[in-house]
């Protein structure tokens, strides 16, 4: 496979397109959960705050605006093939200049502060974006981007659970996470769980499970069990749709998994709004 090289506006352009889409438009796993999510709904008021929330979705496809006002950081999974090279910017520098352009052009609101602590200076543009790159076996760049904003981030943990826990521990951890939550991250809600690998790794898998559709299910039967009881349980809790009661709490779950140490077993929870937005592209 001979080398190819992109051009870094290429790039640019790319990313600026999918933060406009995933902003603008809600995918259509999410769509569907809502719609079946408000038939099945057993509080009135759940109904009408569902109702509320499709047609809010359907407003901002149409007229090509945000559909929540808080658009998110940008966060970036990248599959980057091996066989590529990138004229011109820096991948990243061409990364971030996409951001800056969807932000400023699409006028969506820009959240990000320069200093964690002392200064919170506004960087104005929405940068710098957080790339998670893994380096892939090819000549193309898989790129799933989306903005996730922070009243569902800060619901959001970690816990480095040890073995002994087993199971029930793991479940106790990411259910006792979602009810401490209650109505913060504006239900309904997806629950992204990563479980394995390290401490950092284990924050990555559960970002990335919820950057995934959630008609779908983890590949291992045991994991894809505990995913569809975790989602009959919080949705027991009965919190409902923003937060005023009713069957609907969540709209899915998933879990990522990835091997670990012998001693430990971290379990991450990354909860996510109804505005679970994502959008892919390959270059």
């Amino acid at each position: 496979m001979d080398i190819r090289q992109i051009k870094s506006e290429e790039i640019t352009a790319a990313v600026k397109k999918l933060f406009l889409s995933c902003n603008y438009f809600i995918g259509e796993d999410i769509m569907c959960a809502l719609e079946n999510a408000r038939r099945q709904e057993q509080s009135e008021v759940g109904k009408s705050v569902l109702a509320q929330i499709i047609e809010n979705d359907k407003i901002a496809a149409a007229e090509e605006i945000p559909l929540c006002q808080d658009t998110g950081m940008a966060i970036l999974f990248v599959e980057y093939g091996d066989r590529v090279v990138v004229e011109g910017k820096s991948f990243e520098d061409a990364v971030n200049e996409g951001v800056r352009q969807a932000y400023s052009d699409g006028y969506l609101r820009k959240s990000v502060v320069s200093d964690p602590v002392f200064d919170r200076t506004n960087t104005k543009d929405n940068t710098p974006a957080v790339i998670h790159t893994r380096i892939v076996s090819g000549n193309t760049i898989r790129i799933t981007a989306g903005g996730k904003g922070f009243g569902s981030e800060n619901m959001s943990a970690i816990k480095m659970v040890t073995p002994s826990y087993g199971v029930e521990g793991v479940k106790q951890f990411i259910l006792d996470t979602v009810r401490n939550a209650g109505p913060n991250p504006c239900p309904p809600i997806v629950v992204g769980v990563g479980i394995g690998g390290t401490f950092e790794r284990a924050a990555q898998l559960a970002k990335k499970a919820t950057f995934r559709p959630i008609d779908t299910c983890h590949p291992d039967e045991r994991y894809a069990s505990l995913e569809k009881e975790l989602l009959e349980k919080i949705n027991k809790m009965g919190f409902g749709p923003a937060g005023l009661g009713g069957s609907t709490t969540a709209i899915g779950v998933n879990i990522e998994t990835a091997p670990t140490h012998i001693a430990g077993m971290p379990v991450a929870v990354n909860i996510c709004c109804h505005a679970a937005r994502h959008a892919s592209t390959e270059i």
